[in-house]
């Protein structure tokens, strides 16, 4: 049965955790003992050795009965900046981040979910089959830990992303392909006041080639930014170098591959016209997944939900996760929301009924798959 006390002991132990991107062993370690504890088969795998991290995804199952099907549950271990030293407040159903930090319910609300699951299957009896969990490293830096982790060990044929945002009951239907864009400008370094005309700008190359980009909200279901910009040693030095990175977005290939190709020639004119050579790397950072209402994935999902209560609520998402990586390794996934607000930012809160209403959904979907047997 769901143990609402130790829920939220566990949650707050989890965020007090400094587990920042690259950095997660110790929550990895705490997780690990737990799922021993529980009976768990647990492995750590390799993805730490090829991302830069100092540990590999954690990798659990609790066996249930084989002829059962299996079911897989995933959220993310890693949290964004400033994540250090997070201090939860508990007060009137309302956890908060002490101000100075994230909360980190992006995404330990759905770890400390998934291990609230486990430790309720274990004290209740009912036909089901093997539950699997995997909690992944490094997903605030591009789906890291999921882009290197081995889909042919699990044996689920539905695997569940806990990992949205916004009140339990939200479903993502359908998310976008990304395109990651890095161009390096190559001008020629002079001095700035001694004789500038024998330099070539690159950071005006590179302010020229983002002037005249579309960036932005490109229409409903496109959009693109440049985020990074860097270069330069000192005022007086023509800058020799120059870096950006950006991104495109979409729900549709042809408007990606539109938005990508416009970016790039913008990025081509602009060394053209300068003087300054440019390096241009484009790579594909997920593919984009839609799926319908009445897709088997969904409509187990939202059976769940409704029988604990909840209203389903389909959303459309501008942003990629870890279903991203299953549906295009070949699992049906969907990112089901945790209960985190204002996710990334010192506001980050999350309410104490929105864990128990998760824990609840996933218990449910446990015992429904254990009824397929």
């Amino acid at each position: 049965m769901l143990d609402s006390e130790r829920l939220v002991k566990t949650f707050v132990e989890l965020v007090k955790i400094d587990s920042v991107t690259f950095d997660e062993k110790k929550v990895a370690d705490y997780l690990i003992d737990k799922l021993k504890k529980l009976g768990a088969d647990v492995r750590v795998d390799s993805a730490g050795e090829k991302v830069g991290s100092n540990t590999g995804n954690v990798i659990a199952c609790l066996p249930g009965d084989t002829s059962a099907p299996a079911i897989l549950f995933d959220s993310h271990i890693d949290t964004v900046e400033p994540g250090v030293g997070i201090k939860p407040k508990v007060e009137g159903g309302i956890i908060r981040s002490g101000g100075k930090t994230i909360l980190g319910a992006d995404d330990k609300a759905g770890v400390a979910a998934i291990l609230e699951l486990l430790r309720s299957l274990s004290e209740q009896a009912f036909p089901r089959g093997d539950v699997e969990v995997v909690f992944t490293i490094a997903e605030e830096k591009g789906l890291l830990g999921s882009k290197n982790l081995d889909l042919a060990q699990f044996k689920a044929g539905l695997a569940y992303v806990l990992d949205g945002e916004g009140p339990v009951g939200r479903i993502t239907l359908k998310a976008p392909s990304q395109d990651s864009i890095k161009a390096l400008f190559k001008g020629k370094a002079a001095h700035a006041g001694v004789c500038p005309e024998r330099g070539v700008n690159a950071i005006q190359a590179a302010a020229r080639a983002i002037s005249e980009m579309k960036l932005g909200r490109i229409d409903e279901e496109t959009t693109a930014n440049i985020g990074i910009i860097r270069g330069g040693l000192a005022p007086n030095i023509v800058p020799e170098e120059s870096f950006i990175e950006g991104e495109a977005r979409s729900h549709s290939p042809k408007k990606l591959r539109v938005q990508t190709e416009h970016m790039c020639q913008c990025l081509s004119r602009a060394g053209e016209s300068t003087g300054a050579r440019v390096d241009i790397e484009v790579e594909r950072s997920f593919d984009g997944f839609s799926l319908d209402e009445g897709a088997e994935i969904v409509e187990f999902a939202t059976t769940a939900m409704r029988k604990v209560g909840l209203r389903p609520k389909f959303v459309v998402s501008g942003g990629g996760s870890e279903a991203n990586i299953f549906n295009k390794g070949g699992i049906p996934a969907v990112n089901l929301s945790v209960g985190a607000r204002d996710v990334h930012s010192t506001r980050e809160w999350i309410t104490v009924a929105d864990l128990e209403a998760l824990v609840k959904v996933l218990i449910e979907m446990v015992r429904m798959m254990g009824s397929r047997s």
